[in-house]
């Protein structure tokens, strides 16, 4: 007597199914985010036998084997880019400690970034020379940092309460 595979199984054996990540909607290009994504996917596996893939391809796939989320990546990816274009296309091998600081420092002086931004710009950078490169920058001493914003708990007088409580209308 033969039984019919079960649901969800594949020649009698179980398995679950992969499912991947997709924004649902329309990026800026005109097409749909998981398109895009898969021609990222694609694009990365066209690399020529015994050429390295490009620079951003190599972080993409770093994170990609690491799981990070697609908007780790994104982000990570943007923060490289801009590494790059402010220190006029300089190849991140060829910078260190010093390029990464004064960036980070430009971050927060002159575009008055905040410290949670200036943080994401500083993760992307350390993933990209420990993960990537493979090159360690040692501590950024010499880091202006963003100030985070100073949090004062407000409180009430006792006479501010009654007043308030007082201009209610209503039973409660």
């Amino acid at each position: 007597m033969v039984e019919d595979p079960v649901a969800g199984s594949f020649e009698g054996r179980r398995f679950r199914p992969r499912f991947v990540p997709v924004r649902s909607g329309v990026d800026n290009g005109g097409t749909p985010a998981s398109h895009q994504s898969l021609q990222r996917v694609a694009m990365t596996a066209r690399v020529p036998e015994g050429r390295k893939p490009k620079l951003l391809d190599q972080v993409r796939e770093a994170i990609r084997m690491r799981h990070y989320s697609l908007r780790t990546e994104e982000a990570y990816v943007h923060w490289i880019k801009r590494f790059i274009l402010f220190h006029g296309k300089r190849h991140p091998r060829e910078m260190g400690e010093q390029e990464v600081s004064h960036f980070l420092s430009a971050l927060a002086v002159k575009g008055r970034v905040s410290a949670s931004t200036q943080n994401q710009a500083l993760c992307a950078l350390l993933f990209l020379y420990r993960h990537v490169l493979d090159q360690n920058l040692g501590w950024l001493d010499d880091v202006v940092r963003a100030k985070r914003p100073q949090r004062l708990p407000v409180v009430l007088a006792r006479q501010e309460v009654k007043a308030l409580l007082g201009a209610l209308d209503g039973v409660n």
